[in-house]
């Protein structure tokens, strides 16, 4: 398990491994598995980026 005190404070220490994230036309952000390519998750609530997930260019 990975330590990022103080817990709860909202945010990571470094950055998330084997993730990076692009931005589709509509503006939603979506993660990608760097290991197979899959697209994992797709962010709809806001049209912010993930955090600490590196941007794909």
């Amino acid at each position: 398990m990975a330590k990022n005190p103080p817990s709860g404070d909202g945010h990571r220490v470094g950055a998330v491994k084997d993730r990076s994230q692009t931005q589709t036309p509509a503006g939603n952000w979506v993660k990608r598995d760097t290991g197979n390519g899959r697209f994992m998750d797709v962010k709809t609530a806001d049209k912010t980026p993930f955090k600490g997930v590196r941007k794909e260019k």
